[in-house]
C-alpha cells in the first residue's frame, strides 16, 4: 500500500508511522511518500500551503509507476492515505488504471465546518474498488451527514471508528486509545485487501 500524508503533517508524523507499523504486523507492505511542498517544507522548515491538486496527483501518479515496475504482476498494490492523502487516492483512482484499490483514513467530505462543500463527485469514476475508514465523531465528515449522500457513495464502502476523531484519537471516557483505533484501522484495511483477492 503506497500511504500518502494528509495536509498539515509529513509521511513520519507520529499518525503515519504508527499505521504504516500496525499495517506492516497485518501483512501489507507500505511505502509512504511526500508531496513536494512538504518536500520543500522539510528543507526549509517553512509551512507552506499544499501543492494545486494537479501536482499532487502528478506526484502520486509517478510514486504508482515507480512501485508498480517493482511489483510481480500477481501482487496487489493499493494506494490511500490519511486526510488530503486519502483523497488524493481517490482522485488518482478515478483517473487512472493500475491500483487494485483504495483506502482513505479519515476521509475529508467536507472542510470543518462546511458541509454544503462536499468531495465526493469523483467517486462514480473510481476504477477500483474503495474503503473508507472514519471516526464517528470526525468534523470533517460524520456518519449523520455521510448518510445524507448515500447515493453518491453506492460504489465505497465506509467503515466507522466509535468515537475517533480526525486522528482516530477516542472520547478520553472511552476503553479505548488511538492506538487501538489504527489497530482496528489496519485489521479493516487487510480484510479489504482479502476480500480483493481474485477466488
Amino acid at each position: 500500500m503506497i500511504l500518502a500524508h494528509g495536509a498539515g503533517a509529513p509521511a513520519d508524523s507520529p499518525f503515519m508511522a504508527t499505521l504504516a507499523e500496525r499495517l506492516e504486523a497485518e501483512g501489507i507492505a507500505t511505502v509512504r511518500f511526500e508531496f513536494p511542498y512538504m518536500e520543500k517544507r522539510r528543507a526549509d522548515g517553512k509551512k507552506r500551503p499544499p501543492d494545486r491538486q494537479p501536482r499532487l496527483l502528478e506526484r502520486f501518479s509517478q510514486v504508482v509507476d515507480e512501485v508498480r515496475e517493482t511489483l510481480a504482476d500477481e501482487c496487489q498494490l493499493l494506494i490511500g492515505g490519511k486526510s488530503m492523502g486519502g483523497r488524493m487516492a481517490s482522485v488518482l483512482a478515478s483517473e487512472r488504471t493500475g491500483i487494485d484499490g483504495v483506502v482513505g483514513f479519515g476521509y475529508p467530505f467536507h472542510a470543518p465546518g462546511k458541509p454544503e462543500r462536499w468531495r465526493t463527485e469523483h467517486f462514480p469514476d473510481l476504477t477500483c474498488p474503495m474503503r473508507i475508514v472514519q471516526g464517528t465523531r470526525d468534523p470533517f465528515g460524520k456518519a449523520e451527514e455521510v448518510a445524507a449522500h448515500e447515493p453518491e457513495l453506492a460504489a465505497v464502502r465506509i467503515t466507522w471508528l466509535d468515537g475517533g476523531n480526525h486522528d482516530f484519537q477516542p472520547l478520553a471516557r472511552q476503553k479505548s486509545s488511538q492506538q487501538a483505533l489504527i489497530e482496528e484501522a489496519a485489521r479493516i484495511a487487510r480484510a479489504f485487501a482479502e476480500s480483493l483477492a481474485p477466488g
